[in-house]
C-alpha cells in the first residue's frame, strides 16, 4: 500500500526553506547624507546626530535617510541633512559608500549608503526630526571617538587633507 499523500503546502509552508526556516524576502534600499562641516569660528567642526537605539542608548551617527524617487544621491544628502540638523548645506565632494544588510520582521535589507562631504551654509541645529534625539557640533579632532560606527569612522580617511590634519589637532 503506497504512503498516504501529503497535504498540499499552505501558504505558511511555501514560505519555507528546506529546514524550516522562514525564507526572508530581500530588498534592495539606497540612501545617501555625510558629514556637514563648518569652518567658521574657533577650528573645523562636524555636524552629528545622536539617535537612541534599541536598548535606550544614545549613539552618534552621520546624518542621512532614504533617496526619494527623482533624487539624485547628492540632493538626497542635502535634504537629509536639513530634515535632520536643520543646517542647510551644500555637497562639496564624495567622502564614499557604505554597505550592508540587516532584517527587519521578514525582509532582509541590503542597504547602500552614499556619503558626502557637506560644507554648513546656514540654519540652526535642530532636533525637530522624531528620530533624532540629539544634534551638536563636534571638533573633527573629536570625531573618531565619537562616530559609533566603524564604518562612517573609515569615511574620514577620505577627507581632504586640510581637514585630515585638522582631526588630529589637540588645540
Amino acid at each position: 500500500m503506497p504512503p498516504p499523500a501529503s497535504p498540499a503546502p499552505g501558504p505558511r509552508d511555501r514560505r519555507r526553506g528546506r529546514r524550516g526556516t522562514r525564507r526572508l524576502r530581500s530588498v534592495t534600499e539606497r540612501s545617501a547624507g555625510g558629514l556637514v562641516i563648518d569652518r567658521r569660528g574657533t577650528g573645523a567642526s562636524a555636524a552629528l546626530i545622536g539617535r537612541v537605539d534599541r536598548r535606550g542608548r544614545l549613539e552618534w551617527v552621520l546624518p542621512k535617510g532614504h533617496v526619494e524617487d527623482g533624487e539624485t544621491p547628492e540632493q538626497a544628502a542635502v535634504r537629509e541633512v536639513r530634515e535632520e540638523t536643520g543646517l542647510h548645506a551644500r555637497v562639496l565632494s564624495p567622502l564614499g559608500e557604505i554597505d550592508y544588510w540587516f532584517v527587519v520582521g521578514d525582509r532582509r535589507i541590503h542597504k547602500t549608503v552614499e556619503h558626502f562631504l557637506l560644507e554648513a551654509t546656514g540654519g540652526d541645529l535642530s532636533t525637530e526630526d522624531v528620530e533624532v534625539a540629539e544634534v551638536a557640533w563636534v571638533r573633527l579632532a573629536e570625531l573618531p571617538a565619537r562616530l559609533r560606527y566603524a564604518s562612517e569612522r573609515r569615511l574620514l580617511d577620505q577627507l581632504p587633507r586640510d581637514l585630515r590634519d585638522a582631526l588630529s589637532d589637540s588645540a
